[in-house]
């Protein structure tokens, strides 16, 4: 059992992490979505059989025309206001899955034009630096060149032109309702999910009209608009599959503010340290632990070991050595440390070999952009 006496902080990350477990089924009770367990059928993959893919839109529908033989593509992106952590990976990981397996194509859209207007970066040249650092990161991260495109829209400034066609039928009823948004808000922010919808639904243009959009639940409200909008256009509404909010390795809401993520540009000191700190589910000591037990299910360590590490017969095993108090904290943290590490570690080596010429293959642009030109001056290859 957990002790009662935490300390405030202890106790608003406790209810954290166990509040984040629920979150996703908001938009099961509120917005429509499915539970992923209701699936009959769903692929035999980590991120869908250890619970971190939750809940879906007509994915169902996507799986059965992807395995019909059906040209099929993910749409997944970023945001340029911050890099790659260990978070993300799920994503990465499904998206990747769908590509080597069925051979999709990955569409990866880097909305620096959103992070601008909202004021998550300062300058659009501060947006566009970041943005062909994730591109560099997307090759690095092992998705095939031939089949991965990436959009930045600051270079192929053409996604305009088909958000324009779009933004016809998103009205500003539609945008206050989906984000709140109040009249003292820019007027970029109420025109971008015009250019959300236009990402989403890029692979029509390419004749893909079966589409998948892997996100976290906080997205949904994007995804809501566009797959109304692209009824309304003649397209098939994008499928979605939700992942489960993670919290930060403190136990808190994962936030780059706060410093609480794993990112995987960290060295290894730095990596061991934020895991030696994490929020544990254990006792305050060591003789206390072996008494009483931990608890696994508000344990930061084994909730990522859980969910991208482990198969769910390791995982069960595991908590429960760790109830009766047989595993202890340290050693917990050292097991997610040690394949943190590794998967980090594997990333850098190969983000260090990526090329201009790797890049140049991935990213759409203008005709008239130069790009080899553009990493020169922004220090992509520095």
């Amino acid at each position: 059992m957990q002790p009662d006496n935490l300390d405030p902080k202890d106790q608003e990350n406790r209810n954290t992490v166990l509040q984040l477990t629920l979150d996703h089924q908001k938009l099961i009770e509120r917005f429509g979505a499915r539970n992923i367990t209701d699936l009959k059928e769903k692929p035999d993959f980590y991120t869908f059989q250890n619970d971190l893919i939750v809940s879906h839109r007509d994915f169902d529908i996507f799986y059965a025309k992807l395995r019909a033989g059906k040209p099929s593509a993910i749409v997944s992106g970023f945001n340029a206001s911050s890099y790659p952590h260990i978070g993300h990976i799920g994503v990465f990981d499904t998206n990747k899955f769908f590509q080597e397996k069925y051979g999709c194509q990955v569409f990866i859209p880097i909305s620096d034009d959103e992070s601008y207007v909202s004021g998550k970066v300062k300058t659009q040249e501060e947006g566009l630096r970041k943005s062909l650092y994730l591109a560099r990161s997307v090759v690095a991260l092992g998705f095939k060149l031939d089949l991965t495109k990436v959009i930045i829209d600051q270079l192929y400034t053409n996604i305009y032109n088909f958000a324009i066609r779009l933004s016809r039928s998103v009205t500003m009823s539609m945008v206050k309702a989906s984000y709140g948004y109040g009249n003292d808000r820019n007027v970029g922010l109420f025109f971008y999910p015009s250019v959300q919808s236009a990402h989403v639904l890029m692979p029509n243009l390419f004749g893909i009209g079966n589409v998948l959009v892997p996100i976290g639940p906080d997205e949904d409200p994007h995804l809501r608009i566009c797959r109304d909008v692209a009824e309304l256009h003649g397209f098939s509404k994008p499928a979605v599959v939700h992942s489960k909010f993670m919290p930060g390795i403190d136990g808190g809401k994962m936030s780059k503010s706060k410093g609480n993520a794993i990112f995987l540009v960290e060295d290894e000191k730095t990596i061991r340290k934020k895991i030696a700190n994490a929020f544990s589910g254990g006792q305050a000591s060591i003789e206390e632990h072996r008494r009483l037990g931990g608890n696994p299910e508000i344990d930061v360590p084994f909730i990522y070991l859980k969910h991208y590490f482990l198969t769910a017969v390791e995982s069960e095993q595991i908590a429960g050595e760790y109830r009766k108090g047989r595993l202890l904290s340290g050693e917990m943290k050292k097991m997610l440390a040690d394949r943190v590490v590794e998967r980090v570690a594997k990333f850098q080596e190969n983000y260090s070999r990526v090329n201009e010429k790797d890049l140049k293959k991935v990213i759409i642009a203008n005709e008239d952009v130069d790009l080899e030109n553009l990493f020169d001056r922004l220090g992509t290859f520095d």
